[in-house]
């Protein structure tokens, strides 16, 4: 039997069917030779406000609402009207951390100015100050209908030790998730179920420097500090959060080389969140460094297609 190849076009290609299908059912037509093409400006946000808005055909909704330093929120899923995005957001920059230091609370109480960009992007930027020794930018676009892309680059004014940047995304409903972690020798990659037997709070390092670094003190730091089940090593930074009666899949991921761990509480506790550790390394005072990472939104994402969509992303420079 032959298996179905799920790259980032067939997912384009599907999430604007199943769009299009439920806002109108259409007579019968003749086959046609493909999806409908997107046009650059179909995924491009619009500067509203003080905010952004956007519609993809597959998501709608709003970044940076009411101009907080948040990432997407709302964010409507196109076919059925159902809500996606949590309380504080989709790809939202949180804790600043580095060892045994937190800088402020949260990256969305950081002030912070954005800019709408030539590609259709919207660049936000965060400048140093008495409790931020670095400057920060992120850009968010759209690279298909479900599927969004964001960068981030910051600059120190000294030297940050281990820093990382955690990087938050709160769904609404998606009470399943699982992370992707190593296989056993000669097998493949699995996910593994964050289950609430586990822990209240589980964390999955890349390696075991990775797990180290989680223990250096840096999740002591008040507020709201967290105790970390240390979870089995990654495959990759792939993580997954379901919804199973609409079918509904968050795929969150990043390069190996960009993010140092994945993380998310158990999947039926209240935040409904996943997590991203980007950077994890030493940075200078003066020299620029970047880390990047991914969400899918889309229906009917198996774990082999969302491992399939991890190795497309990474290709890729």
């Amino acid at each position: 039997m032959r298996t179905r190849s799920w790259g980032l076009a067939t997912l384009a290609g599907s999430l604007i069917l199943a769009a299009a299908a439920r806002r109108e059912a259409a007579p019968a037509a003749e086959p046609s030779a493909g999806p409908p093409r997107k046009t650059v400006a179909s995924l491009a946000f619009t500067a509203d406000g003080k905010g952004f808005r956007f519609d993809t055909g597959a998501l709608r909704g709003s970044l940076r609402l009411d101009g907080r330093s948040l990432g997407l929120r709302p964010v409507i899923e196109g076919g059925s009207g159902q809500q996606v995005a949590g309380m504080f957001g989709l790809l939202s920059p949180y804790r600043l951390l580095a060892s045994g230091a937190r800088f402020g609370t949260a990256a969305w109480e950081w002030p912070s100015l954005a800019r709408s960009l030539a590609d259709g992007g919207v660049e936000v930027s965060w400048t140093a100050d008495e409790q931020h020794p670095l400057d920060m930018t992120a850009s968010y676009r759209f690279a298909a209908p479900g599927v969004l892309d964001f960068q981030t680059s910051v600059r120190p004014r000294r030297e940050l030790r281990q820093f990382e940047l955690f990087l938050a995304s709160y769904f609404e409903g998606f009470p399943a998730c699982s992370a992707c972690i190593r296989a056993a020798a000669g097998g493949q990659p699995r996910f593994v179920e964050a289950a609430r037997a586990a822990g209240a709070w589980q964390m999955f390092p890349r390696d075991a420097a990775a797990a180290r670094l989680i223990r250096d003190g840096r999740w002591k730091c008040p507020p709201n500090p967290v105790d970390w089940t240390i979870m089995p090593e990654l495959a990759f930074p792939l993580a997954v959060r379901r919804e199973a009666g609409s079918g509904l899949a968050a795929v969150l991921m990043a390069p190996a080389g960009d993010a140092f761990a994945v993380s998310m509480p158990y999947g039926e506790e209240g935040h409904r969140s996943l997590y991203l550790s980007l950077f994890g390394r030493d940075l200078s005072p003066g020299r620029t460094a970047s880390a990047r990472a991914r969400l899918v939104i889309g229906r009917g994402i198996s774990d082999e297609q969302a491992v399939r969509l991890y190795r497309e992303y990474v290709r890729k420079p």
